[in-house]
């Protein structure tokens, strides 16, 4: 199984002295969902920021020295909930500043970029660079993402097929060549720099309730990751992509289901409790869930993933603690509470690979520092074992040729150049 670490870098933390926030607790963007899109960026801090990328950094490098297999790495715009503002260049910081972690970018918001041929050749550069360690992620990119990259929200799925095609194809074709879609137009395909691994990069597809994302993960043979659904609702996504996998004319397995989940370790209970608090005092970074009209822009989505994820998301940003330690939204406890725990919910949905969040909210550097020690030091030994036990195999062993011969069936015109 896959062990991974991540954080979404929120503008939001404590120093030893007080309280930072994004903004004054009684400006009036804290109205639910203004935080998102609108929120003017005259409240962010330079000094802050600066403090907050060098801790995340040390972070990250932490991770990888206490033994998590993978980082991952998103993408957000406009908004104080997430200082990783392009995914590809903070991956490629922590290309250089790493030596062992997969790379997990989960991932690039392919449909908010107007040149996929140049994502080709980023993602390439960070292959090399990284001695193959990339994981070349993609996604549709959230509602906010389709707002504020100025791009038409009703054509997202299409430039979503569109540019994943012309990227694989870019990797994997011999140049020069010409491609002419319905959304990209490229008169010579001829990129120099190519990934190091053969035949690209592997390919993640992460999200939370459309069908559409699963369907298109299964067709291709790429692991599909829930991010931190319910149990109930995960094992309903594992069931629907190996329904498609098996319609793909593949037998899927646990190396092809992926899982993120809320998981806060400390030394007490006590401890983990009080640090739950700061953990989940994230108003801020959730309240795009309040604003239909920024999650789901017109024509974003089908009515009925609409639906879905307005289901999925019921109840994220309310409720005490306690509410979300029953529900399982979070796991916070000693390291033997949080092992036992996950024991369980591993034992019911049975995922190849875990990606968990130690550290989140407005925790001080400090209190993620000792979260991500006490996960090298007694949980990712116990999952390691409880993994064996359980037979899950990893991601890393599939066939990625079943990508190219999903890509027979396409439709967009591949001419010499």
């Amino acid at each position: 199984m896959l062990i991974g670490y991540f954080t979404e870098q929120p503008y939001t933390a404590f120093t030893n002295e007080q309280a930072l926030a994004a903004y004054p607790d009684d400006h009036p963007a804290r109205d639910p969902g203004d935080s998102v899109v609108l929120f003017s960026n005259r409240f962010f801090d330079r000094d802050q920021a600066f403090r907050l990328y060098h801790e995340r950094l040390a972070e990250y490098q932490l991770a990888e020295e206490v033994g998590f297999d993978a980082i991952m790495i998103n993408e957000h715009h406009g908004g104080p909930y997430c200082m990783q503002i392009r995914c590809a260049t903070m991956t490629a910081f922590l290309a250089t500043i790493t030596n062992r972690v997969k790379l997990l970018m989960l991932g690039t918001p392919l449909p908010a970029y107007d040149n996929p041929v140049q994502i080709a050749e980023e993602l390439a550069m960070i292959d090399m660079v990284s001695k193959g360690r990339l994981v070349a992620g993609i996604v549709r990119g959230g509602g906010p993402e389709q707002i504020l990259n100025d791009t038409n929200p009703a054509f997202n799925r299409e430039r979503f097929v569109e540019a994943h095609d012309l990227m694989v194809d870019a990797w994997t074709r011999p140049g020069p060549w010409r491609w002419e879609g319905n959304h990209y137009h490229v008169r010579l395909v001829n990129p120099w720099v190519l990934p190091l691994q053969r035949p690209h990069p592997p390919i993640f597809v992460p999200g939370i309730a459309s069908l559409e994302s699963i369907d298109f993960a299964a067709a291709h043979g790429y692991p599909y990751v829930a991010l931190n659904t319910s149990v109930a609702a995960t094992k309903k996504i594992y069931e629907r992509y190996d329904e498609k996998a098996l319609e793909a004319g593949y037998t899927p397995g646990t190396q092809h289901h992926g899982y993120l989940g809320f998981v806060h370790v400390a030394p007490t209970e006590e401890e983990a409790l009080r640090n739950a608090e700061e953990y989940l005092w994230l108003p801020d970074a959730l309240s795009p869930v309040y604003k239909d009209h920024w999650v789901n822009p017109t024509g974003y989505v089908t009515w009925e993933a609409r639906q879905a994820r307005l289901k999925a998301l019921a109840g994220v940003v309310s409720g005490t603690v306690k509410d979300h330690l029953e529900s399982g939204f979070l796991i916070a406890g000693t390291p033997k509470q949080v092992i036992a725990r996950l024991r369980e919910q591993l034992a019911e949905t049975r995922p190849g690979s875990l990606i968990m969040m130690p550290n989140q909210g407005r925790m001080s550097h400090e209190t993620s520092k000792q979260s991500i020690r006490l996960m090298g030091e007694e949980v990712l030994p116990a999952l390691r074992e409880i993994s064996k036990e359980l037979g899950l195999t990893g991601p890393f062993d599939i066939d990625m040729p079943v990508s190219l011969k999903a890509a027979a069936d396409r439709q967009h015109t591949v001419e010499p150049a």
